[in-house]
């Protein structure tokens, strides 16, 4: 009688939905104590733009129930649950250039983005 061993492969670990880099951790926390007091930031993703999509960033009193709730520096982050295959293993970051400033997505996922920047593709 022979007795067979199934071996079990490990699953390998996903990269987090988002995170956040220092700056954008740092504005976010600015933003929350200020003039967003109470609410939190959703991001989304939509159809528009000449690449197809682009990223959607809202303030919002509480979590829907589509929301992917993000932890990353002490600050809760939501994602709408219908971006989250685009946005999987994304770092929001904060920009600030001499005539602009702003949130910024380096996105693992994107094939491109159209030459002014407001939209991507995967």
């Amino acid at each position: 009688m022979s007795t067979q061993t199934a071996s079990v492969t490990p699953k390998r670990a996903l990269p987090p939905l988002m995170s956040l880099s220092d700056r954008a951790a740092s504005r976010l926390r600015a933003l929350y104590a200020g003039a967003h007091e109470g609410q939190l930031l959703r991001i989304s993703v939509s159809t528009r733009g000449c690449s197809g999509m682009s990223y959607d960033m809202n303030f919002v009193d509480a979590p829907a129930d589509s929301d992917e709730i993000v932890r990353d520096h002490d600050l809760t982050v939501l994602v709408d649950r219908k971006a989250t295959l685009f946005l999987i293993g994304t770092t929001m970051d904060y920009v600030t250039k001499d005539l602009e400033s702003g949130f910024t997505f380096v996105n693992p996922n994107e094939k491109g983005r159209c030459g002014c920047g407001e939209s991507f593709h995967v």
